[in-house]
């Protein structure tokens, strides 16, 4: 059964364009076909532009029915997903594909491996959809991930002004914070930076969300030669794919990396990442610092999160500690920054036009927590000089 509600068009993304986000379904499970339809129905932001079974149909249609963000199954007859999606990027360039897929390892590999071909984020699905509480969220974070991205697909993500670029990358001494406008220019809000610090970072603590896979295999692989000192991540993520983040992370990078287990040390040149449904935080175990894991209750909706990271990180490595916070919904991360530059820390954000979305780098931005927010590919020469002698 096919349920398509096509537009009489055939054009490419328009970003400037108003009314609901327009989503198309790809799922050869009518059951789950049919619940998405309905939530995402509901929410007047939101519309339906057309609903089909596997990879095939999709690819077929994703044109003339106008979707803005499509909604893609792994495992489908005829063509699965990730055939399919270049196939849809090709069709539609600008077009935003999140991956649905269950929890097992095997999809999540999948779901990462897309995220690296174009997929801008990936959504676990409820085993079924009487799951109950596990439905309740997935509903929730389907919406808030399909407007986030919808809203950040139409806003265009506009360029910053040269000059106001070159101020914001500026090192900055220990006279007055530079201001810089971090936003496009329909944005009135000013972003006011903080100092940079001149001592030698002796962590690396990063937190990220929505596009953060994508983000962390980029600039991780171009930290490769600089990473002389502890890393960890905070990735929002579920179980199974903190896993295979972690081993993806090595493999792309060739940096020693792995999921965090309670007790590990934190040692130089090596990352660990917090696993699914677990808070991470540093504590000391003698004259060693180690990982703490716990299932305390969720932090801004999420575990494990961002504040809780930064939080510990910033009162056992006070000011050598160095903080950075790439792209992501909400504003985890933004209280445990506060933390860490009251502590003497220092914080760095990804810039709104290369972020997936500019919602937690965005608040710890505006919070005037910043010493500098930067596109991504500029982020890892300023990291790595905060590893080497400081940022002087």
């Amino acid at each position: 059964m096919v349920i398509a509600s096509h537009a009489n068009m055939s054009v490419a993304v328009n970003s400037d364009t108003g009314g609901p986000f327009r989503i198309m379904l790809v799922d050869d499970s009518a059951v789950i076909r049919g619940m998405l339809h309905r939530w995402i129905s509901a929410d007047p932001e939101c519309q339906i532009v057309g609903s089909y079974h596997n990879g095939v149909q999709a690819v077929q249609h994703v044109k003339s029915c106008g979707a803005e963000i499509v909604i893609l199954d792994i495992e489908m007859p005829e063509m699965d997903g990730l055939t399919a999606l270049p196939l849809i990027i090709n069709q539609v360039p600008g077009i935003q594909v999140l991956m649905a897929s269950t929890l097992t390892r095997r999809n999540a590999d999948i779901s990462i491996r897309a995220l690296s071909m174009g997929a801008v984020d990936y959504l676990p699905k409820p085993e079924s959809a009487r799951s109950g509480s596990a439905t309740a969220d997935f509903q929730r974070e389907l919406l808030l991930k399909v407007k986030a991205i919808g809203t950040s697909l139409r806003r265009g993500r506009s360029s910053i002004s040269a000059p106001a670029r070159r101020e914001q990358n500026s090192f900055v001494g220990t006279g007055s914070p530079a201001i810089a406008k971090a936003r496009p220019a329909a944005v009135s809000k000013e972003i006011i930076l903080r100092p940079h610090t001149k001592v030698r970072a002796d962590i690396l603590a990063i937190g990220s969300s929505t596009g953060g896979p994508q983000a962390l295999f980029t600039l991780l692989a171009s930290l490769k030669k600089s990473i002389n000192v502890p890393v960890v991540i905070t990735q929002h993520m579920p179980p199974t794919f903190t896993v295979i983040l972690a081993e993806h992370i090595q493999n792309s990078t060739g940096i020693p990396a792995r999921e965090a287990a309670h007790g590990d040390p934190l040692r130089n040149g090596e990352i660990l990442v917090a696993p699914g449904n677990y808070h991470m935080t540093v504590v000391r175990k003698g004259a060693d610092r180690v990982v703490h894991l716990d299932q305390n209750p969720q932090v801004n909706f999420c575990r494990p999160a961002v504040d809780p990271m930064f939080e510990s990180v910033s009162a056992i490595y006070g000011s050598t500690a160095l903080g950075v916070i790439l792209t992501g919904m909400g504003h985890d991360g933004r209280d445990g920054a506060r933390k860490l530059v009251e502590k003497g820390g220092a914080v760095l954000a990804q810039d709104e036009k290369s972020s997936v979305v500019w919602g937690m780098p965005g608040a710890v931005a505006e919070a005037g927590l910043c010493s500098a927010v930067v596109p991504l590919p500029e982020m890892a020469q300023l990291i790595s000089r905060y590893l080497q002698c400081g940022a002087t």
